[in-house]
């Protein structure tokens, strides 16, 4: 952004604090970041009952080879299902957890590329509410698998390892309880939302400053533009990488703390 006074001003946190347009002053009062977040969730809803009911029109009609709509969401699904829940999980259990798996990386994935889509421009986990609601998800289905395997062993196999003499539990335990019930959760949400977070200051910074070159320096500065456009049509590039390397990252280490609660020794 520009300030009146001809000086640059580069972006700030309140980017992420938008005003809002519905509702102001209730409980369900919706800003820009709100809205993203609605519409992508309904968007996805559609998208999967449209797979859903392609799949079972076909089905019906006993076609073999799938037309190219089902067949991307053949491929999507199948990603997560083989790649990540199978990979990690096994067969059983990998199915098991797959509708969780399944609705984090889509989820994620949905809500992070807004950061790049025109008019949206702000990827709706760019605020902590729906990184921690995930990592909770998470969290909560960990501690789910583990005492449902293991009972209130879980806890115990946790907190004392086998194999540590007794004497080292005192500097064990600790370390175990703020490593597997505290930082897990913790790490997930922070490491998702502090990418997007740069990933929308570093795209805001180089179309603002290209804004700024091309319209309000002057002289030779104004060249400087074309650089600063270039850039951020490479940091748009990297950005569309980091939003599917993220959900693959958060799914995937969802899927490897579950591994580890239903395994006998973790």
């Amino acid at each position: 952004m520009a300030a009146e006074d001809g000086q640059f001003s580069p972006p700030t946190i309140y980017e992420f604090y938008p005003e809002v347009f519905l509702f102001e002053g209730t409980p369900f009062a919706i800003n820009r970041i709100m809205m993203i977040r609605l519409i992508v969730m309904v968007l996805l809803i559609v998208l999967f009952w449209l797979w859903a009911r392609k799949f079972n029109q076909s089905v019906k009609a006993g076609q073999v080879v799938p037309g190219r709509f089902q067949l991307l969401g053949e491929m999507a699904l199948n990603f997560v299902r083989k790649s990540i829940a199978h990979d990690q999980l096994g067969e059983k259990d990998g199915d098991r957890f797959l509708p969780l798996l399944t609705t984090i990386f889509f989820m994620v994935l949905g809500m992070n590329i807004t950061g790049i889509i025109p008019f949206a421009n702000i990827a709706g986990t760019s605020v902590i509410g729906i990184p921690l609601v995930l990592a909770a998800a998470a969290y909560v289905t960990f501690i789910y698998a583990g005492v449902k395997r293991h009972g209130m062993g879980f806890f115990k196999n946790a907190l004392f390892p086998s194999g540590v003499p007794v004497y080292f539990y005192t500097l064990v335990t600790p370390i175990e309880f703020l490593s597997t019930f505290i930082l897990r959760p913790v790490t997930l949400a922070l490491r998702l939302l502090m990418n997007m977070v740069a990933g929308h200051l570093l795209l805001v910074l180089c179309f603002s400053a290209t804004h700024f070159f091309f319209f309000q320096a002057e002289g030779i500065f104004q060249f400087f533009g074309a650089g600063t456009l270039l850039f951020g049509f490479a940091f748009t590039l990297f950005e569309i990488l980091v939003s599917v390397l993220q959900a693959y990252v958060f799914t995937l280490l969802t899927t490897v703390y579950i591994q580890l609660a239903l395994a006998d020794e973790h």
